[in-house]
């Protein structure tokens, strides 16, 4: 395992992608997505998907430069044909449209269909609040979870966001998937020979397993048993009936190297104008108000300090930032022969350790 600069990590995701023609802008909304999840302790959504993301350009799944399209159905409703670009892309440039929308009307609702994988949903959320909006987020995915009391995979993991500006840079995120754990930590799992826990997955034949192999193979577990089986229900509906995009498993994996067709993924976002609401002033000052609260109420056993959504992200971010982002040795190989198909070279490892698998 080594470490890395991230602003090494930066200016290689930004030459290879450049390499393979996508815009700059393009290149940099990608390139911020996937580093910040890095930052952030999220890896398995960062540079890690860069080489399968490479491998949909170059097969045509994935186009690099789409022509997205913008239909304001009304002064608050967007829908968005993404063209079947990388979903950071597409969503990037649809949310950039709803804030402008939001400001005006003071809610609008994101429509977004034809896309692909978008990272982290988190980072749309952050870049509501970075303009004093609120934001809600879903996005559907390929099949992962089971039905509640089926055992092959139907749902998507389907995430849930939320985004809420508090004056500062810390803002409230919540960021989760409609299963007890992100697919893709799975899929990080696998690369680096790592096993599972036995609770977050099942195999084909419905029994929990901590092979990510046959995990990938299965299904993952939903969040809350019933509760989360129902919730990645509603966010299908969401993303894919209300936007015109593909559901359950009709939704196609960006992995499964002989598939032909597009993904169509669906993501669906409203965005809230604070001002439009309240003086944003009295909203900041009520939010950090019910933030500190919740912080003071006594610790349980074993436990130091509450933490609200999006405080970790925050402090794990300023952390790697100085220190630099782990990358298995596994990883670091798929960049660099990555780099080398471009001529790029790969950034030195400013320290190395041994991995141990679990």
């Amino acid at each position: 395992m080594g470490t890395y600069n991230e602003s090494d990590l930066r200016q290689f995701c930004l030459d290879v992608l450049e390499g393979a023609g996508m815009f700059r802008e393009n290149a940099e909304v990608v390139t911020d997505s996937l580093l910040k999840a890095n930052l952030e302790g999220v890896d398995s959504h960062g540079i890690s998907r860069l080489p399968i993301y490479f491998r949909r350009f170059e097969d045509g799944r994935i186009n690099v430069n789409p022509s997205v399209g913008m239909n304001e159905k009304s002064p608050s409703v967007l829908v968005v044909d993404g063209d079947n670009g990388l979903g950071h892309v597409v969503t990037s440039k649809a949310i950039h449209k709803g804030i402008e929308m939001a400001k005006e009307s003071g809610v609008t609702a994101i429509a977004i269909r034809n896309s692909n994988h978008f990272g982290t949903a988190s980072y749309f959320c952050q870049l509501a609040c970075e303009e004093n909006l609120a934001c809600i987020g879903f996005t559907n995915s390929p099949p992962g979870i089971a039905p509640w009391g089926g055992r092959e995979a139907f749902f998507g993991t389907n995430p849930i966001a939320f985004g809420f500006p508090t004056g500062d840079e810390k803002p409230v995120i919540i960021d989760l998937s409609t299963s007890i754990v992100a697919r893709g930590k799975i899929i990080l799992a696998e690369k680096q020979g790592q096993s599972i826990p036995s609770d977050w997955a099942m195999d084909g034949n419905g029994e929990p397993t901590t092979d990510p192999k046959a995990a990938l193979s299965g299904s993952v577990l939903p969040l809350g048993g019933a509760k989360g089986s129902a919730l990645a229900l509603a966010v299908e509906i969401l993303t894919a009936l209300l936007t015109g995009a593909a559901f359950g498993p009709h939704v196609k994996s960006i992995y499964e190297e002989d598939e032909k067709e597009h993904a169509n993924v669906g993501h669906f976002f409203i965005l809230m104008d604070i001002e439009k609401f309240m003086n944003p002033q009295v909203f900041y000052a009520s939010i950090q108000g019910l933030l500190g609260e919740m912080k003071a109420v006594p610790p349980s056993p074993g436990t130091t300090e509450i933490r609200y959504p999006g405080e970790r992200r925050k402090r794990e971010y300023d952390r790697r930032l100085a220190s630099g982002i782990d990358l298995s040795s596994s990883v670091a190989e798929e960049l660099q022969s990555l780099g080398r198909t471009y001529g790029i070279r790969f950034p030195e490892a400013v320290s190395t350790k041994a991995f141990i698998k679990k």
